[in-house]
């Protein structure tokens, strides 16, 4: 075993950050800090025609804004690098010409036509889709005429089909792996480049990482990559295959899905803090929920990990920790969070300085679950709500609701001594029947538009004297 802990995040430029390679960073994040020992970030780019992105920089910018400083990567460098895989060609042309001087690899010259004809063969056969090992029995002069003829071929890896390979999984213990069940994998694509599973096992190897987090969808590549390690007689990394997040119904969870993406998340105003918190903790136990990076590296049993099923995304429980963090946060910075929210629901807040905008929020802060509810409970002070009559008699019942409106414009000029308002409506209220329940409601629904919300005290202290008299003299 290495004496330095040194773990990876090794995402494509591919797609957009979503829950389950997050999840991954953290993980390996929280273990090298846990671990004392180096966390680091490579970007994996060598499918040059499916990345949408040419740096990266905006998973970079993910991690920077998730909190997840890494020790070695792009921008801080290390002793390592490159940590761009399209500028470590050099290093795996020496690596493949390696395994061609041991006559462990092989030209492959089939199409991608021919390669897809037999996997639908097989599979109508109910056979596994294999390679058939068709261009490792070409003879040297056959590979010279293809050469010759300019035809395009990959390296394929020769599988050593009566080898057992071992490796150490933390959830799973030892897991074994019959290669018989494995067949011949590219090593090369055919324009030149590495496949993800050479150029995974090559960084890994001369990374010096020494353990590898991922989902557990990449297991089976994790037989094949142990079939590398084991070519070039060097040692293997211990591996965690984390479960994979599910959406709520257990299918596999995609864009579609609301909260899957980073984006969505970041659009809503949910936390980098909350969204790190509730990663680190979900499929796990633990007493005190809401905690920060540094508690969770502390507090992540690292030691007795047991191997479980895929964990089903809650975003009910995402979001009570989200609450949970924004009740926590100063309410200066709380203000400036806000704003980019409000401002775009309600173009009118950007008329009011910032000590106005941190009393306003002062008052509903409890109300937040994401940042984006800034405007919706807020809304009320910037302009009339629409207020109907029917609703209250559906509320309270038609004759209750003519009692109470007829008793707030009974004393509603004495609207701006707020207590001796309040407790005069709550007095003849209580003596025609009425529940102080029915009039607070009341009076919220008349200054809001809605029945629950924010409390009626702090409302007379929010909005002005003369919008109060005029909300409440419908």
């Amino acid at each position: 075993m290495k004496s330095e802990v040194r773990v990876r995040f090794a995402p494509s430029p591919t797609g957009f950050m979503h829950l389950g390679n997050i999840r991954t960073a953290l993980i390996n994040y929280l273990f090298a800090h846990k671990k004392d020992g180096k966390f680091v970030v490579r970007i994996e780019d060598t499918d040059v025609a499916r990345n949408i992105s040419e740096t990266g920089y905006e998973i970079l910018d993910d991690l920077k804004w998730l909190g997840l400083k890494y020790n070695e990567g792009p921008l801080v460098g290390g002793e390592f690098g490159p940590y761009y895989q399209s500028k470590r060609k050099d290093i795996y042309c020496k690596n493949l010409d390696d395994l061609i001087s041991s006559q462990k690899v092989y030209r492959c010259f089939c199409s991608v036509e021919i390669l897809d004809r037999k996997r639908k063969e097989q599979a109508a056969q109910g056979k596994p889709p294999r390679y058939d090992r068709t261009c490792l029995h070409l003879s040297d002069n056959h590979i010279k005429q293809k050469l010759a003829a300019g035809l395009p071929f990959i390296w394929r890896f020769k599988i050593n089909n009566d080898q057992v390979l071992d490796i150490k999984d933390m959830a799973r213990g030892t897991i074994r792996f019959d290669m018989k069940n494995f067949s011949d994998f590219a090593l090369t694509r055919q324009d030149g480049s590495f496949t993800f599973m050479f150029a995974n096992f090559v960084d890994d190897w001369l990374m010096q990482i020494s353990h590898v987090i991922r989902g557990e969808d990449h297991l089976s590549n994790t037989a094949m990559q142990a079939a590398l390690f084991d070519a070039f007689a060097v040692q293997i990394p211990t591996f965690w295959h984390l479960p994979m997040l599910c959406s709520p119904d257990g299918k596999k969870m995609s864009k579609r899905d609301f909260g899957f993406s980073l984006e969505d998340l970041k659009k809503d105003g949910f936390l980098p803090q909350a969204i790190c918190n509730y990663l680190g903790i979900v499929g796990g136990s633990f007493e005190k929920e809401i905690q920060n990076i540094w508690e969770l590296s502390q507090n992540y049993d690292f030691d007795n990990i047991h191997a479980t099923g895929p964990i089903k995304f809650d975003i009910e429980k995402l979001t009570w920790i989200n609450h949970k963090w924004i009740e926590d946060i100063a309410i200066e910075k709380l203000v400036e969070m806000v704003k980019p929210f409000l401002y775009e629901q309600i173009p009118a807040s950007k008329n009011i300085d910032d000590e106005k905008l941190a009393y306003l929020l002062s008052k509903v802060k409890t109300d937040l679950k994401v940042l984006k509810d800034a405007g919706k409970v807020l809304e009320f002070y910037f302009q009339t709500p629409k207020v109907d009559v029917k609703e209250l008699e559906e509320q309270f019942t038609k004759d209750n609701a003519k009692i109470i409106l007829d008793l707030i414009k009974k004393h509603l000029d004495e609207c701006d001594k707020t207590d001796f308002f309040l407790d005069v409506l709550k007095k003849e209220g209580k003596e025609k029947g009425l529940k102080v329940k029915e009039i607070f409601w009341t009076l919220r629904y008349l200054l809001t538009g809605t029945f629950q919300g924010v409390g009626v005290h702090d409302l007379f202290e929010m909005l002005e004297d003369n919008e109060i008299k005029k909300r409440l003299g419908v």
